[in-house]
């Protein structure tokens, strides 16, 4: 992907090096190694129970709704901690990388809502390490990166990047590329009311069916992310040669399906929140080659 030269967002907000996020139970929690967290996951599956929810609570993250916001004296001290301490130039390559990409779904979604009428609203960017607070709640590394519609804001723990590459298998700059344009997809989602439409249609509903929604719900922002990759090289010529196989491997990695019986060798169609691997890459495929956002509606779509 060439990146290199374009422009870096001012929308970085960068927390790594602050220190563990905190709610008001306080404490720093399990510190949770490789193996132990995987024997959490498949337990947590085998129970039909959300292993990030489970991983956040025993890292000591707490409840969203214990969480209390930093003050302006702590996110202070925070980013100066962030600013002393040194770090790999690898990972502030990475970090530059994902403050190009962010630019570029800027400039695409605000052209894109320009030609609506519209005036895109832009997300800041969070880069953070270990665990974060958010006014979704504290999060922690092993739920992966996050979009938390309440401030509007996309959550990166640059480490993940590392476990793309290597325990999913999905190298590649447009692979990383693919996940900042997910997250931005649900920012869009939120601003042109998608998220409110699936949020209704999910009260009342069994598990099951709420799961079934949040399925839709990510494919269309499969497909969102679709539309960006699209319209970033019509518009700038940022992909090269391999880069929208990466995108789709990186899809392919994430699916419910691959994640399950990679975790437990069988898997459960009906608590998949995400979508099987065949059906990401359909809809990141369906956005990458139309371009439009039209095409993306998955709530009533009659094949995911």
């Amino acid at each position: 992907m060439k990146w290199e030269k374009g422009r870096r967002s001012s929308n970085v907000e960068d927390r790594r090096g602050g220190g563990p996020a905190r709610g008001r139970a306080g404490g720093r929690g399990l510190k949770l190694g490789g193996g132990a967290a995987l024997v959490v996951v498949v337990v947590a599956l085998l129970m039909g129970k959300d292993p990030r929810a489970i991983l956040s609570l025993l890292q000591g993250q707490g409840s969203p709704t214990t969480v209390e916001r930093p003050s302006t004296r702590e996110r202070g001290k925070t980013g100066r901690a962030t600013r002393a301490k040194k770090r790999p130039a690898a990972e502030d390559r990475l970090a530059d990388f994902v403050s190009v990409v962010l630019a570029d779904t800027e400039d695409a979604w605000t052209e894109l809502f320009r030609k609506q009428g519209e005036r895109y609203r832009k997300p800041k960017l969070v880069l953070f390490t270990g665990s974060v607070r958010s006014a979704c709640g504290i999060q922690g590394a092993a739920v992966g990166p996050f979009y938390c519609p309440a401030d509007q804001k996309v959550y990166i723990d640059l480490s993940f990047f590392a476990d793309l590459r290597r325990r999913f298998k999905a190298p590649g700059d447009f692979a990383q590329a693919y996940v900042v344009a997910h997250e931005v997809g649900h920012h869009v989602q939120k601003l042109l009311g998608y998220s409110a439409a699936f949020a209704r249609m999910k009260r009342g509903k069994s598990k099951a069916a709420r799961n079934a929604l949040s399925v839709r719900q990510e494919l269309q922002a499969d497909c969102l992310a679709g539309v960006w990759a699209h319209h970033a090289h019509k518009a700038r010529k940022v992909l090269e040669a391999g880069d929208v196989e990466e995108g789709l491997g990186a899809a392919a990695a994430i699916g419910d399906d691959r994640l399950q019986r990679q975790a437990r060798g069988t898997v459960t169609p009906e608590s998949f929140t995400h979508g099987t691997s065949a059906q990401r890459v359909r809809w990141f495929k369906t956005g990458l080659k139309t371009g439009a956002v039209a095409r993306c509606d998955t709530s009533g779509a009659a094949k995911l």
